[in-house]
């Protein structure tokens, strides 16, 4: 994975839903869904130290007494204002100091600065408190979580960025095209996430489908908490429905879900892709997207097809 040099499964887990703005999981599914996830071969989970303000990490941590070879990717700075003067040696010293207790370790596997504002890539003084924070040995190494495709092409042009994640799914191609070949060129490691876009490429939703009220996909449509681009890839919802519509006959003797994680492994590039799960037939079933076969040529055309007619007008340029 990246220039972390560690060899993790394709298939990983984000543990969002773990800890808030999926609806509520109680914390004994929880720890179920991350035993189904390593039982089924899941050996990264990527989680935030935002997530239910802790609770998804916490939740980890108390997984992680009896599985510590799970690597554990993890994020901060998204539990301040999002100002570039937020982002100093004594925050990260105090955020990385907190995840580690909540996650029970002494060192952070990955620590990714948590898509922080756009000056915060250019900023050399943040890439030296972040040397600072591996040579204290707080962390062991360190990415960036991005939202946009020019955010990603400069972090991996930063010598010890050892990982980038970027959502992508079939309703965001546009990383294909410079941030994946530019990642493989540095040896900078790619996560792909929301990529199955807030679940709407499972194929098990339609007009009718209804959210709870703490479920981000109700209070975020428009971007009212966050990055629009988070909830549905941002992607107008009737429009996503429209586009599932038309891949849906690919997918072939796979579901649909497995079909959208299978186009993401088959991107070159990709290190590993983390959807996330409420449970444990979730976190199995994405698991078993790994088995799908590669898809071919002409799949691969119909699905770019189906961005480039119904998709790209509305998100292409906006990340």
């Amino acid at each position: 994975m990246g220039r972390t040099g560690r060899a993790v499964g394709v298939v990983g887990l984000g543990a969002w839903q773990l800890g808030a703005d999926w609806g509520t999981v109680d914390e004994d599914t929880a720890l179920a869904t991350l035993q189904a996830a390593v039982d089924a071969g899941v050996s990264l989970i990527d989680t935030a130290d935002v997530y239910g303000d802790g609770r998804s990490e916490r939740i980890i941590g108390q997984f992680l007494r009896h599985n510590r070879d799970v690597f554990v990717a993890t994020k901060m700075g998204r539990r301040v204002a999002q100002v570039p003067q937020a982002y100093t040696m004594d925050n990260f010293r105090a955020w990385t100091d907190r995840s580690r207790t909540n996650l029970g370790v002494d060192t952070l596997d990955l620590v990714q600065l948590h898509c922080p504002p756009s000056t915060v890539y250019s900023t050399d003084a943040v890439f030296d408190a972040l040397d600072t924070l591996v040579a204290e040995g707080r962390i062991a190494h360190y990415g960036m979580s991005v939202e946009t495709c020019a955010e990603a092409l400069t972090a991996i042009a930063r010598p010890r960025v050892a990982t980038v994640q970027i959502i992508l799914n079939l309703l965001r191609l546009k990383p294909v095209e410079q941030v994946l070949p530019a990642a493989a060129q540095a040896g900078v490691g790619i996560l792909a996430r929301v990529p199955l876009a807030s679940g709407i490429l499972s194929g098990r939703y339609d007009e009718s489908t209804t959210f709870g009220a703490d479920d981000h996909r109700t209070y975020n449509r428009h971007g009212e908490a966050f990055d629009v681009g988070e909830t549905f890839s941002g992607v107008d919802y009737d429009t996503a429905l429209a586009a599932v519509r038309r891949l849906a006959p690919l997918a072939g003797p796979a579901t649909m879900a497995q079909f959208a994680l299978r186009w993401i492994l088959d991107q070159p590039g990709v290190s590993v892709v983390i959807p996330g799960a409420r449970n444990p037939e979730q976190v199995r079933a994405n698991a078993s997207a790994a088995e799908v076969a590669p898809l071919d040529g002409d799949t691969q055309r119909a699905v770019s097809a189906t961005y480039d007619e119904l998709i790209r007008p509305s998100v292409h340029d906006r990340w």
